[in-house]
C-alpha cells in the first residue's frame, strides 16, 4: 500500500512540476508549485519524517507561495508572449538533455551501486529534535550564510523600491 501511495504522490509531484515549467499565467504556474509542496509533504509523511512533512506545508506551500502570490500579482505579470524558439534549442535540447541524464545515471549507479531498500515508515531523523540538532550544529555555518543571503536579497528590495517611490 505504502509503494503504491509512493507512486501516486510521486507522479502528482512530476506533473505539477512540469505544469510549473509549461504554464504560461504565472498564477497557475504558482499554484501548480503548490501541489509540488504538497505532494512532497505527503512523500515526507511516508518516510516517517513528520515534522519535516509539517515544516514543508508550512513554510513552502504557506508562507513562501503566498509571497510568490503577492509579487506576481504586485508586478501584475500576465501571460507570457509565445516566442520563436532557436534554431539552436530546438535542434540540441533533446540530445543534450539525454545526454544530461544518462551522464546523471552514470554517476548514480557509479557511486551508489548497491543502494538499501526504502522501508516507508523507517526513517526516525525527521523529528524536531533531529532537525534542530543537525541546524544548529552540523548544518550552523550554511544556516547563517543563508540567513545572510536572505538579509542582502531583502535590503535589495528595499533599495529597488525606494527607488521606484522616489520617482
Amino acid at each position: 500500500m505504502d509503494g503504491l501511495l509512493f507512486l501516486i504522490f510521486a507522479a502528482i509531484a512530476a506533473v505539477c512540476g512540469l505544469n510549473v515549467v509549461l504554464q504560461r499565467q504565472p498564477i497557475a504556474s504558482a499554484l501548480s508549485l503548490i501541489g509540488v509542496m504538497g505532494s512532497l509533504a505527503m512523500l515526507y509523511l511516508l518516510l516517517g519524517a513528520q515534522f519535516i512533512a509539517a515544516v514543508q506545508v508550512i513554510v513552502y506551500a504557506g508562507a513562501v507561495m503566498v509571497l510568490f502570490v503577492m509579487v506576481i500579482m504586485l508586478l501584475n505579470a500576465g501571460a507570457e508572449r509565445p516566442t520563436g524558439a532557436s534554431l539552436m534549442a530546438s535542434t540540441l535540447g533533446v540530445p543534450l538533455l539525454a545526454g544530461l541524464l544518462v551522464a546523471l545515471a552514470y554517476v548514480l549507479f557509479a557511486n551508489f551501486p548497491d543502494p538499501r531498500p526504502v522501508r516507508f515508515g523507517e526513517f526516525r531523523l525527521g523529528g524536531a529534535a533531529q532537525v534542530g540538532y543537525a541546524l544548529f550544529t552540523r548544518y550552523l555555518l550554511p544556516f547563517e550564510l543563508t540567513s545572510v543571503l536572505v538579509l542582502i536579497a531583502i535590503a535589495g528590495a528595499v533599495v529597488l523600491a525606494w527607488r521606484e517611490v522616489r520617482k
